[in-house]
């Protein structure tokens, strides 16, 4: 346990302390080798689970072998090589998770059109009087050199919905800065102490300042864990760009008073706030097709949830037993400390006995999402390596199965760029060895050349898994619209009928067009992790995407040029080639003017006025945020460039310093 730093004094009045007195609670580091099974069943289990993922993976793995049965049958024409065993084996590698996405949704749909979500999971609706508590917990939220003004605005805007529940006396709010910048951290301490005085005393808020960042988030919660554990059960987990309303938060601690046995309650963030193109369609997604999958995957999951790192509720003490995280061995960046730590913070809590839950229909939970898709892309590349690492927590002792495939899954996102990458050069060079195409022997690149086929029977069952594979690939976004279609009130807060299917399609074609930009940084990501770069680690930019020409070539100018090389390639090879590829090609191609048109707020506005991407967030804004909001505008008022998250750097200089290699 640290001593206490000069920081836990105020330099404004030595009478009001930054901090509480110290409880400390131990909190032992975990074994990876030796830890007895977890329990098969916990307490709260649904009593038909089994039939539940049952249902899901037998689903998987039925639509699997149907697929790659129909495309092995279809190749037998030409004979099974090398490249088309390895071709199958990719193929029904990635047809597992766009299965799995599927029939998720699938059981997601049908939960929600029958009233599943009114009943809600834990008890927890957002309707009826608020509880009465009986304990205390603590909302933490750890700020790693993020713009002070514009965190503690948010953080008063959830200080403030607290308070009109009338149950503060339940909760202490605590800021918990890992902060490196001096003159950040010099304004940091000006905001609390101006968030304190705006506040009057009506809530107890605290700010604890770390010298280093060691583990960062994780060795952030830890430490506080250490020092003050012991006077919270509960503590809530916050990120620097999250929001919540009081009424979620009340009612999430009293669903942790009333389920002693659950040791973790996840929520579902609504993406909110968005300027940008990107920022608005990432939210509007999330909000027409999330609810199907989250709804899915809780079903399934049962007591054995997930946990993202923030904007969940945990139970302080069995943290504190079970989620001390060791340190990895092997060499860097496998090695070292756990990135991608909340995964497996779920996985020891659940191997230790507590049960895990998701809460997709609480309401109230909200968060901020990258301004571009150049910032998705850099935040991907830690998150990459961090689940990279998960492959030396995979045959820990003790997990449970569903925490191992957890894991397996987090993997599996990074890993299908690079084997969607290798499919489609084996196709390429599968075509290459053929000539005499025609545009009626259009070919899939990666499955099959028209050479390959058994007959016209062959060409039929190849069609007929394309068709497949695209309907599964396709079928969340449709379910989720059908949803959103039917429901009057979600349909008119979506701008109504036809802006919400022109928002659909706008959406499927900007996904499609960045698809292959993604795969392909994703794939330059895992090759460097492999190669043991290490990605590091910083804070994210919030509001504007935009780059500088230099900035923009030279992130983006590779991928271009991939995108030119390969179409001269496939035309050369045949023009049906690069005319199936078209897709492929042109998201490559066009990658610098789709960043440069999705990540500045102008062309957002835009679209906001023209009633796409709308949200209900956005037609009629809860409390929680419209507060938020019109704090952070009057400091934009007051002080222009405020809101800056590099501390009034160029967007160049912030780009710089979150990833120091091109992408």
């Amino acid at each position: 346990m640290d001593p206490m730093t000069p920081a836990d004094v105020d330099p404004a009045s030595t009478a009001t302390p930054l901090l509480p007195p110290e409880a400390p609670l131990a909190m032992p580091l975990q074994s990876f080798d030796e830890a007895a099974p977890a329990s098969p069943r916990l307490p709260g289990t649904p009593a038909d689970i089994v039939w539940r993922r049952a249902w899901v993976l037998g689903g998987t793995a039925g639509l699997t072998l149907l697929a790659t049965y129909q495309l092995w049958w279809a190749l037998r024409g030409g004979g099974h090589g090398p490249s088309e065993w390895l071709g199958l084996g990719l193929f029904a590698c990635l047809f597992v998770w766009v299965a799995q996405s599927f029939t998720s949704a699938l059981a997601g749909f049908a939960l929600i059109v029958h009233g599943y979500r009114r009943r809600g999971r834990l008890g927890l609706v957002d309707a009826g009087p608020l509880p009465p508590l009986t304990t205390r917990t603590a909302l933490l939220m750890p700020t790693y050199n993020e713009d002070p003004e514009r965190l503690m605005a948010g953080l008063q805007a959830i200080v403030e919905s607290v308070l009109a529940t009338g149950r503060e006396a339940s909760f202490d709010f605590f800021v918990l800065s890992d902060t490196t910048r001096a003159e950040l951290r010099e304004r940091e301490l000006v905001a609390f102490q101006a968030l304190r005085d705006a506040i009057g005393g009506r809530a107890r808020l605290f700010y604890r300042h770390r010298p280093n960042n060691l583990e960062r988030k994780s060795g952030n919660i830890a430490e506080w864990v250490q020092r003050f554990g012991a006077a919270y059960p509960h503590m809530l987990i916050l990120d620097a760009d999250s929001l919540m309303t009081g009424k979620a938060i009340v009612r999430l601690a009293m669903a942790m008073e009333r389920h002693p046995q659950v040791g973790l309650i996840q929520t579902l963030p609504v993406v909110v706030n968005g300027a940008t193109v990107f920022a608005r369609m990432q939210q509007f997604a999330g909000r027409v097709y999330g609810p199907v999958l989250a709804y899915g995957n809780a079903w399934w999951h049962g007591t054995e949830g997930n946990y993202w790192g923030h904007n969940a509720i945990i139970r302080t003490a069995a943290f504190a037993a079970e989620a001390g995280l060791p340190k990895l061995t092997g060499p860097r960046p496998f090695g070292g400390s756990i990135l991608s730590h909340d995964f497996i913070e779920a996985a020891l809590m659940r191997r230790g006995g507590w049960a895990v839950h998701l809460v997709p229909g609480l309401g109230g939970s909200y968060e901020e999402g990258p301004p571009s898709l150049t910032d998705m892309l850099v935040r991907d590349r830690r998150w990459c390596q961090g689940n990279l690492q998960h492959g030396g927590v995979l045959p820990a002792k003790g997990l449970h199965w569903v925490s191992r495939w957890h894991l397996l899954t987090g993997i599996g996102h990074y890993i299908t760029a690079p084997l969607w990458g290798m499919l489609m050069l084996i196709g390429l060079v599968t075509t290459m060895a053929n000539s005499g195409l025609h545009l009626s022997d259009l070919a899939l690149p990666g499955l099959a050349s028209p050479a390959d086929w058994t007959g016209p029977e062959g060409i039929e069952r190849f069609l007929w898994v394309f068709v497949l594979t695209m309907t599964l690939l396709l079928g969340p976004k449709l379910l989720g619209f059908l949803l959103t279609l039917a429901d009057p009130w979600a349909r008119r807060s979506c701008g109504g009928a036809a802006r919400l299917t022109l928002g659909v399609l706008v959406e499927t074609l900007l996904t499609t067009l960045m698809a292959p930009v993604t795969m392909y940084v994703q794939s330059r990501g895992v090759a460097e992790v492999l190669a043991g770069r290490d990605s590091g680690w910083e804070s994210q930019r919030r509001d504007d995407g935009t780059l500088s020409r230099s900035e923009l070539l030279r992130r983006y100018g590779a991928v271009t040029a991939c995108g030119l090389v390969g179409a001269v390639w496939s035309y050369a090879v045949s023009p049906s080639l690069m005319l199936w590829m078209s897709p492929v090609l042109l998201g490559l191609v066009l990658s610098m003017p789709l960043v440069v048109l999705t990540s500045a707020p102008g062309p957002g506005r835009w679209l906001r006025q023209l009633g796409v991407f709308l949200t209900p967030e956005e037609v009629a804004p809860p409390p929680v945020l419209a507060r938020a909001q019109g704090l952070r505008g009057s400091l934009v008022a007051a002080k222009p460039g405020a809101l800056s998250a590099s501390g009034g750097r160029s967007s160049a200089e912030t780009l710089a310093d979150l990833e120091p290699n091109p992408v």
